[in-house]
This record gives C-alpha cells, sequence and structure tokens, in this order.
C-alpha cells in the first residue's frame, strides 16, 4: 500500500493516454528554451496549458520566481506563469501576469503550491474581449477553476498582451525562465510535460483533461483541437531535439544548457519518487541543495543533509519488493564519505525526538545503515560505489537486502519487540561534507552513472543493476502492486 493521497493528481491511477517524457529543468544550470514570434496571432485571446512538477519551493534560486511559460517582449512580463518566490506573502503562491510592456496585470492565487510529489496542470484560458472584467481570465488547477486570489488585476478590456504578437525578433515564447537585456530570471525547478499555446481560443480545461470516473482524479486526455496562427505543442519526446515541436506550426525552440539527458521519464501518468524539498531539514540539515531534478543530494559542513523520498510503502502489506539506488560521489578533498541510507518509518519521522540520523538503529524494522570512508562504520563506501536498497513487502516479516555495487552487503529484518505494522517507509538518505552527493536514482536518474540501463520487471526505470525482481518506486507499479 502506498501512502499517496487520492486528493490531487500524482499520476497513481490508470489511464488509457500516456504521457511518456517530461523536461527537467534545473535552475542552477540555467536549463530554458525559447523561440522568437514571427507569426502573428491572436493577443486578447489564447490558452496556456502546461502540466508541471516543482522540485524546490519557497527556494533563493532565483528570487523573480519559478517560470514555466512567457510570452512577450524580452525586458518586461507581458504574459507570465510563474511560483512566487522570495520573501513576500505570496511566496510559492501562483502569479499570473497578463500585459504587455510595463502593463503588468499581476495577480496571485490565495493557495500555495508546495506539494513536490505531485504534478499539477495548470490551464490559463484569456479573453481579453469580454465585458465582465473576471471573464477576462480564467484559472484552472486540476480542472477546477480558482476562485480564491491574495489579489487580482484584470487585464483592460481588448487589451493586445504580449503574447502571439509578431515583431522581429524582440516578441518570444520562453519555457522555464525568461530574459532581460540578454540575463535570464525567473529559472524554473522541476519538471514540465505537454505544453500547449492555443491561439485564437479561450478554451476550458476538459480540452486537455477530465476527472476519472472511479476515483475523481484529474488526469490528462488527448488534445484534438486545431493549432492556428502562432500555436505550439511541446512534448519532449525527441530526446535529440527537446525544443522540437510535436504539433503546430514547425517553429522548433532553442534550447539552453539543455541535454538529452534532461528528458525524463517522470510525468503525470507515471510519476517517479524524487526526493522530497520539504523534508530537507532533517537532522537541521541545509534544504537548499537539491539538485537535478530532487535526486541528488548534497551534504553540508559539519552536518548531515537529510532528505526523505516522496513516496512510502507499507512493508507489511503484500508481497512486491521494491528496489531503489544511492550513487556516491566525493570531491577527492582528503574528506571521507559518511552516507546513511535505506528506509525510515512514519513513526520515526513524525517523532519530535528521535535523532534521524540514528533512530533506525533502535527502530523494529532495521533499515537505518551507513557507509563511511573514515571512520569505518558498518561498511566502507568509496567514490562511484552504488549501493541497492530492495524491500521485501511481507505480512510476517518484511526484511531490507542492501548490495554494495550488485554483491549483498546486509539483511536487515523487523524485531518483535516492536510493531511498525502500520507504519509507512520511506526512502531516506544522509550525505555529509561539503562536495560529497549523494545520486538518488529512484528508476529516473539524472547524476547517477547508469551504463547498464536495467529497468524492473514491468519494464519502468533505468538502473545500474539488476533489481532482483524489485519495482521502481513510481505509480504505475503503485496501482498494481501497492
Amino acid at each position: 500500500m502506498e501512502t499517496l493521497q487520492r486528493t490531487a493528481n500524482r499520476g497513481s491511477i490508470s489511464t488509457g493516454y500516456n504521457i511518456d517524457n517530461s523536461l527537467k529543468l534545473e535552475a542552477d544550470n540555467s536549463e530554458y528554451m525559447d523561440r522568437v514570434i514571427t507569426t502573428q496571432g491572436n493577443q486578447k485571446t489564447f490558452t496556456i496549458s502546461a502540466w508541471v512538477k516543482r522540485t524546490e519551493v519557497n527556494s533563493s534560486v532565483d528570487g523573480f520566481g519559478h517560470t514555466f511559460f512567457f510570452g512577450g517582449a524580452y525586458g518586461n512580463e507581458a504574459v507570465i506563469l510563474r511560483f512566487n518566490t522570495g520573501t513576500t506573502s505570496n511566496v510559492d503562491a501562483l502569479q499570473i501576469g497578463i500585459g504587455i510592456g510595463t502593463t503588468q496585470n499581476r495577480s496571485y492565487t490565495q493557495r500555495k503550491f508546495r506539494d513536490t510529489s505531485a504534478w499539477y496542470h495548470i490551464v490559463l484560458a484569456v479573453d481579453t474581449t469580454q465585458a465582465t472584467a473576471t471573464d477576462r481570465f480564467k484559472l484552472y488547477v486540476n480542472g477546477v477553476l480558482e476562485t480564491e486570489y491574495a489579489s487580482r488585476n484584470n487585464p483592460a478590456q481588448n487589451l493586445d498582451t504580449g503574447n502571439n504578437k509578431a515583431q522581429s525578433s524582440t516578441y518570444a515564447n520562453n519555457i522555464g525562465a525568461y530574459k532581460s537585456a540578454g540575463t535570464v530570471y525567473g529559472k524554473f525547478c522541476g519538471y514540465i510535460a505537454q505544453v500547449y499555446n492555443i491561439d485564437g481560443s479561450a478554451l476550458a480545461p476538459t480540452a486537455f483533461g477530465e476527472f476519472d470516473e472511479d476515483s475523481g482524479i484529474w488526469k490528462p486526455i488527448e488534445y484534438t483541437g486545431s493549432f492556428p496562427n502562432n500555436s505550439f505543442y511541446l512534448d519532449f519526446q525527441d530526446s535529440s531535439d527537446l525544443g522540437a515541436q510535436a504539433k503546430g506550426d514547425d517553429r522548433n525552440f532553442t534550447t539552453y544548457n539543455i541535454t538529452s539527458a534532461d528528458q525524463a521519464t517522470d510525468t503525470p501518468t507515471n510519476n517517479f519518487c524524487t526526493l522530497n524539498f520539504n523534508t530537507g531539514y532533517i537532522q537541521g540539515s541545509d534544504a537548499t541543495t537539491f539538485t537535478q531534478g530532487a535526486t541528488t543530494r548534497q551534504g553540508g559542513s559539519s552536518s548531515y543533509n537529510g532528505a526523505l523520498g516522496t513516496i512510502g510503502i507499507n512493508p507489511f502489506v503484500g508481497s512486491a519488493k521494491w528496489y531503489w539506488e544511492v550513487e556516491l560521489s566525493a570531491n577527492n578533498n582528503g574528506d571521507g564519505i559518511e552516507l546513511g541510507a535505506g528506509w525510515l518509518a512514519t513513526s520515526i519521522i513524525q517523532s519530535t525526538t528521535a535523532d534521524k540520523a540514528t533512530a533506525g538503529n533502535s527502530a523494529g524494522f532495521q533499515i537505518w545503515t551507513s557507509f563511511d570512508y573514515d571512520p569505518p562504520g558498518e561498511g566502507t563506501g568509496a567514490d562511484g560505489d552504488v549501493f541497492g536498497f530492495l524491500l521485501q513487502c511481507d505480512s510476517s516479516n518484511p526484511n531490507l537486502k542492501i548490495y554494495k555495487n550488485d554483491t549483498l552487503f546486509t539483511t536487515r529484518h523487523t524485531a518483535t519487540s516492536y510493531d511498525f505494522e502500520n507504519d509507512f517507509y520511506f526512502p531516506i538518505v544522509f550525505i555529509y561534507n561539503t562536495g560529497m552527493k549523494a545520486f538518488c536514482n529512484f528508476g529516473n536518474p539524472f547524476d547517477a552513472t547508469v551504463s547498464s540501463g536495467n529497468t524492473d520487471p514491468n519494464g519502468y526505470g533505468n538502473f545500474e543493476f539488476d533489481t532482483k525482481s524489485g519495482y521502481a518506486l513510481c505509480t504505475k507499479n503503485l496501482a498494481e502492486y501497492g
């Protein structure tokens, strides 16, 4: 059984329509794409649709917000969708800008978007010809009209916005950031999938998704409408050209600092486990050192930087096996790698007194272990070593097998003096010393070196070593075995 709540889309339901790929964007690497608007379109009426999954919230990486769509002149906001960052009261709210030039018309949602385990479907339908001010833009999140705003500024009637405006090299569409005087701002942290700009129509979200009849969860469907004028659709299917349009006017986007390695299999229809930014302060650690789509954790100075995964398993339910890997990386400065990794129970996670870096040693279900260079601990680890964690669910005696470079290192079992049958266990990693990194591979790796290309029994994931019949932590597997 998995702990993902079903009150929002986390990709955990069956669907006849599958999204195979997304784009991973990292603000630290200034990864984004753009194209100049050369075809004049409708500046008053259009629809923007995108699925997004955040990996960092309230981040100081870029104080200009986490932008996933921009349409307008360089140096001015024009039409923009981004999650607000910084220290204002609107931090992590969704900011909507509908303007042109210095006319910004900024609005902020009342609610915050801080769930790094979830995919959000954002639809912005604009029609400035409407007589009623509140009809000039409609924002939908997971199929539901957003009605509560911390502040709302409606565009003037019949305003020609900056989106879809063709003017030499001045106006552009950007995905993942926006530019001003050659400087890149508002860089996005996370995953983006299924990006549409539909020129000339203010569409309802039902053009792109629907509520599942059994679960009530919002899920994607195929868009069957037209693509006039400046319309475009990005599906990120071509790893050799991630800026290539799937449909539209065939004018592809230019990518910046994006490579084929940024194509992800984490999507709204198969959501993979990542490290949870919201648990980044475990053991007094630094929450800012998440990179590569929240799959890499960097060590801190004289502290353990820890984090939990976004998917938890009850090992006392079912009989499936679950597998993930950690690759160690050292900066070769003489410091030793100190890593703790395994699975940690919610009863320990929720404890206000337990030392998360050692509590697993006293937990009934022994799931915590550390691998050290210096001083020697329960094992030794070197730069490039890969540790595999295989959790066997068993109602009477679940166990955890730990592998070092595909060789069984140790097996941990439950202790009869403890009762954790109702606990859920989350992947956990701690890494010590600045410059040391833990590359976590839940099946959707970025920093981890994967030369073998092993999949799980269902064909999901990309692992360095055989999964020993273990399944990747993704929601398609959870739907079947969770």
